[in-house]
Parts: structure tokens; C-alpha cells; sequence
């Protein structure tokens, strides 16, 4: 079968608790060397390709691209593009605003995210990812349920400054994707030329719809269920968004949208390993060979939607003479056995990227 494609990581922030981010003895260098032990993981599982939906991932994908390192081929997002109170706006009670003080706050020096207001920041932060050779550019358009300060029903950045993001990521000949959840963040992102939506599990019915006739991409996850640990307020978002995902895999099925698969795991590296089993999620509504296309094939189009930016150009996604060989020899039929793809140590016996063995028989 194709290597797995998971089309919604983050490879820095999913290797790192949210006490070691926080940690004042955090540097670059360290969230580097955890984040390249948690790729090499995760191409063994047989993740081949992997579009990373935001943080500071420039450095491990040139060491993977250049053979140092273990991993996927990454898609890049760079930094999460985010209004001042909204879903990337990572900064501590005692991190005054920028544009009072001067002064960009730890997660932006990290590479995170950008803190960008009004049309021309938004611009400018655009352009800088692009400038690091950004795939396609993400921004925070909805609240979200594992941030401290944006209840999960707000919208996020106004029609003006999401149009400049689209513009910009246009005349690169890319396409901006978006973090929203209810219909008024995803139609206000639609209407300004968004082609991507990530999440999306607050959606009704007439906006998956519209989804489905634009043409506009649903890249869609299930969430892990949240920690006894967690604050009341965010184990409250997680259920609502949990309460969604439902309706929402069922509607943009109904109605063709076209859908993509993603894991979006954050701040809890024990639940890495958990990656293959999230794709049994998917069989309450999908048959083994849907899900195998949809993990393979489809998020393999998502890829390829990044045109001239898209920083391994080729076919993805199938077995067949000329197309990049991302492949995993599996012990079992999958497409009788869905389950098979759950327990990759065991059942992956040999997996190949780019035409060599990452693991089996040499």
C-alpha cells in the first residue's frame, strides 16, 4: 500500500509537554532535538508524508531533506498566524501586548506563531513564512478548545485581514487553510477565498454544503478526549467539539466535500504512539477501502494543492510505476482488515520513502 499521509501535525508542539514549552531552559535547539526524535517515530509507523500545521519546523525538515535525520517529508506551515486574543496568541499574563511595549513575546522568538493585527501585519507575516518556504500559510479564524484565552465560539480576524493572507499566499501560487469550528469563522473564511478548513466539527448542515459546492477542502480530525488534569472551561470546549465530529465526517460525506484526514495531536507526547489507531476512528462511517484512500490518495491531493510551493513535487499517494515511492509492504490485507493498520511495529513489515528502506529486510 502508499506510505500513511497525515495532513494535520504539529511536529514540534506534539513532542513536547506544555511544562517543557513553558520551562524557562527551553531553547530552539532542544525543542529541535525532540522533535526530530518524534519524526523518526513517526515515519516507522509508516507516516511517509506530513503536512505540518504550525510552529518552528524549518530546521528538522532540512535535516530529514538532507538525510540527516529520520522523518516524513514535511509541508510546512511556519509560524500559526494569529489576531491579538485568538486561538495562536500563546503569550503568559506577564507578556504585555507588542504594540504597546516593543517587545514580541517567548513563543514568537520560538517560532510558534506570529501576533499579526490588521491587514498590512497580516501581510507581512504571510510573506515572512512564505520567505522561509512556507507550503501554505495557516491562520487562527475561530477560538479553540486547548487555548487559554479564545472561547471556542468566537471569530477570528475580520474579512479584510483574511483577504490580504489570501492574496499574498495567491501571488506565490499557494493557498491559505484556516483553524474555525462554527459556520460564521468558516463562511467569513470562504467568502474571503480560504480553500482550506481545518476542523470544522461545529458545522451545520447548509455549511458543509456550501463547503461541498465552493469545492473548499475539509481537512478533519478526532480529537483525543481530554485529560482528568485539565481546566473545567477546556474540558467543557473538548466535549463540545467531540459532540460535533459526528455529524460533521456524516454531512461532508453526504455532500462530497472534499475531505482530508488529519491527527492534530498537541502538548502530550504519550499519545504519539496513538497515531495509527485514530485512523480506526473513521470505520463507524467509511469502509476499510475508503479510509485506505482517504489516508493515502486523497491526502496526497490536499498536498498537491500547494502548486509551485509544494516541496516535493511528484505523485503521492498510490502504487504505480512513477510515482514516488512512499510504500508499505503489510502483513495482512488491509482492505479485509482495517484494524491491521493499528499496530504498525507488528504488522508494517517492510516501509520504503522515497525508493529506501526505513525499515524491513535490506
Amino acid at each position: 500500500m502508499p506510505g500513511l499521509i497525515d495532513v494535520h501535525v504539529h511536529l514540534t508542539f506534539s513532542s513536547l509537554s506544555m511544562m517543557h514549552l513553558l520551562a524557562p531552559d527551553l531553547t530552539p535547539a532542544t525543542a529541535l532535538v525532540a522533535a526530530t526524535a518524534e519524526a523518526e517515530k513517526m515515519l516507522l509507523r509508516g507516516f511517509t508524508s506530513v503536512r505540518d500545521m504550525g510552529g518552528p519546523v524549518w530546521e528538522l525538515k532540512a535535516s530529514i531533506d538532507a538525510g540527516k535525520a529520520a522523518g516524513p517529508r514535511i509541508w510546512p506551515s511556519g509560524a500559526v498566524i494569529s489576531q491579538t486574543s485568538g486561538h495562536g496568541d500563546f503569550r503568559l499574563p506577564s507578556e504585555p501586548s507588542r504594540r504597546f511595549t516593543g517587545q514580541i513575546s517567548r513563543a514568537e522568538k520560538l517560532g510558534a506563531t506570529f501576533i499579526a493585527d490588521g491587514r498590512d501585519e497580516v501581510l507581512t507575516a504571510t510573506r515572512e513564512n512564505l520567505r522561509f518556504g512556507a507550503s501554505q500559510i495557516k491562520l487562527m479564524a475561530g477560538g479553540g478548545s486547548s487555548s487559554e484565552y479564545d472561547p471556542i465560539d468566537v471569530t477570528q480576524y475580520l474579512p479584510e485581514e483574511l483577504s490580504a493572507a489570501v492574496a499574498a499566499a495567491e501571488d506565490w501560487g499557494t493557498y491559505v487553510t484556516v483553524h474555525a469550528y462554527t459556520p460564521r469563522a468558516v463562511r467569513r473564511a470562504i467568502e474571503a477565498g480560504v480553500k482550506n478548513i481545518e476542523h470544522g466539527q461545529l458545522l451545520d448542515e447548509p455549511t458543509i454544503k456550501l463547503m461541498a459546492e465552493r469545492g473548499i477542502w475539509l481537512s478533519l480530525q478526532n480529537l483525543p478526549p481530554p485529560l482528568p488534569s485539565d481546566p473545567p472551561e477546556r474540558k467543557a470546549k473538548k466535549a463540545e467539539v467531540a459532540k460535533g465530529s459526528e455529524n460533521a465526517w456524516a454531512w461532508a460525506k453526504k455532500y462530497g466535500v472534499r475531505l482530508a484526514w488529519g491527527t492534530d495531536f498537541l502538548f502530550r507526547p504519550q499519545e504519539n504512539a496513538l497515531q495509527n489507531s485514530f485512523i480506526l476512528k473513521l470505520k463507524n462511517g467509511f469502509t476499510p477501502a475508503e479510509i485506505l484512500k482517504l489516508v493515502t490518495h486523497d491526502n496526497a491531493q490536499l498536498l498537491a494543492l500547494s502548486g509551485p510551493r509544494n516541496p516535493y513535487p511528484g505523485t503521492l499517494g498510490v502504487v504505480r510505476e512513477g510515482a514516488l515511492a512512499d510504500l508499505i509492504l503489510v502483513n495482512g490485507d488491509p482492505l479485509a482488515n482495517i484494524d491491521l493498520l493499528a499496530d504498525p511495529e507488528r504488522n508494517f513489515a517492510v516501509i520504503v520513502k522515497a525508493g529506501a528502506i526505513a525499515k524491513g529486510a535490506r
